[in-house]
């Protein structure tokens, strides 16, 4: 068997600045530090903060008065900031700066007197921060039907931002669906999603025309990850979304000779490493190799509070 590695895959910029936050704020104020809502979407990077020092909470009435509290990098609804300010917390942003460019492009459309339009999915930590951000009633829709549901006048000035982590391809097709059923409307053009969403969309793209099975390593609860094993889906190549190894069906593998294995946003490479490991317990002569594809050399800045 051969396996080819997609490129780019794994971590972006957005979840090693939102993992080092929480590393940097342990190691600075010491445990216990607590994070609002899972940091990223992947258990094995949760753990592993775990067993640092890092407790994980739903609401801020779980965290002590006085407890250094991080924003997950998903970002967080303006009354939840508000309630950390009111009760003094001292806290520290893990919003993923691409998400805060969401968040402030909403608020200028509502700002210009539009009627605000998110592209998402309900339930998403994401896309519950966005419309608790931009200070405006914001109308959710998913799909091209949730466009033609919509109750709102077609000559109305609206606009649309989209999740980040949504695929290029849906996206198009309900801003166009928008488009037909508004008069005025307005938005970020496509380009304006998430880099490494499109990057690792694409990768996965080309690894479907040469692999005859695709393994994508990501969380369950992860969009981005779930979305790569859409693509590969839809492309004809049978494709499976394993959190880990442990979760490797051998079956999946009768008959196939090429192996593509990508990875979510916020999978680390380890995990990627462990089931190449674990294939070469099936084969012992496994080749591996990586696809030419796109290198990313984007870093975000950390708060300035652990930049001091």
């Amino acid at each position: 068997m051969r396996v080819i590695l997609a490129q780019p895959r794994g971590f972006c910029a957005g979840v090693v600045r939102a993992i080092d936050i929480v590393e940097q704020a342990l190691d600075r104020y010491h445990a216990p530090v607590y994070v609002r809502h899972e940091i990223v979407h992947n258990r094995h990077v949760v753990e592993d903060l775990k067993s640092k020092g890092a407790r994980f909470v739903e609401e801020l009435s779980e965290v002590p008065d006085g407890a250094m509290t991080v924003f997950s990098a998903h970002g967080v609804p303006r009354a939840v900031i508000d309630e950390a300010s009111s009760r003094g917390l001292p806290v520290l942003d893990a919003t993923c700066p691409l998400v805060s460019k969401v968040h402030n492009q909403g608020r200028r459309y509502v700002g210009d007197g539009r009627v605000l339009i998110l592209i998402g999915h309900a339930g998403h930590p994401e896309v519950e921060g966005t419309m608790g951000q931009v200070g405006a009633p914001t109308y959710l829709v998913s799909s091209e039907a949730d466009v033609e549901a919509l109750d709102i006048p077609d000559d109305t000035r609206v606009a649309y931002v989209t999740q980040t982590t949504l695929s290029i391809d849906d996206t198009k097709s309900i801003i166009a669906a928008l488009k037909r059923k508004f008069s005025d409307v307005v938005g970020p053009d496509t380009s304006d999603i998430c880099y490494a969403t499109q990057n690792r969309q694409m990768a996965v793209r080309a690894l479907c025309k040469v692999a005859d099975v695709v393994l994508v390593v990501g969380a369950k609860n992860s969009s981005n990850s779930n979305r790569l094993r859409e693509i590969g889906h839809e492309t004809g190549a049978p494709s499976y979304l394993i959190a880990d190894a442990s979760e490797l069906d051998p079956r999946w593998l009768d008959g196939k000779e090429v192996i593509g294995l990508t990875a979510g946003a916020s999978a680390p490479e380890k995990l990627v490493l462990e089931v190449i490991e674990t294939l070469r317990l099936l084969d012992p002569g496994l080749e591996v190799e990586e696809l030419d594809g796109k290198k990313e050399h984007i870093a975000f800045r950390l708060p300035a509070e652990l930049r001091a």
